[in-house]
């Protein structure tokens, strides 16, 4: 289970747009921005069923003196999408933001008969993915 996860990114500014736009189909937003102890942070999340907010997605800029030179990457990271609409819709936010293409939208059936995915690489060149394992349900 995945509890949260941070990219340390090289522009703030520019990252927290990026993802801002891409992740808004997957019913992502920023819930929380601050700076700490030398960085400047920004924080993702969605509002579930029972309106209770989880923030699981952190962005991070080092500032000057607090190790700024070095950022990660590039770091592979999956969410789950609800529908393969959303992940269609994630792939082309993504791009509109700036993103680059790492993979269009289809099944990947290497993985497994369902696997519906879509890739796009961030400004800073980590590989981020939308994925649907759902099946796709017949119209009566």
């Amino acid at each position: 289970m995945l509890d949260h996860v941070t990219l340390r990114v090289s522009d703030y500014e520019r990252s927290k747009a990026f993802y801002t736009t891409a992740l808004a189909p997957l019913d992502y937003s920023v819930m929380a921005a601050f700076e700490h102890e030398g960085a400047k942070i920004a924080g993702f999340g969605w509002t579930g069923p029972d309106g209770r907010q989880k923030v699981d997605w952190w962005i991070v800029q080092l500032l000057a003196g607090a190790g700024a030179d070095a950022v990660s990457g590039p770091t592979h990271l999956a969410l789950t999408a609800r529908d393969r609409a959303r992940v269609d819709a994630f792939h082309a936010a993504a791009i509109a933001a700036g993103g680059r293409d790492n993979g269009p939208p289809g099944l990947r059936p290497h993985y497994h008969q369902h696997y519906y995915g879509a890739f796009a690489r961030d400004p800073d060149g980590n590989n981020i993915e939308a994925v649907c394992h759902a099946p796709v349900t017949k119209s009566p």
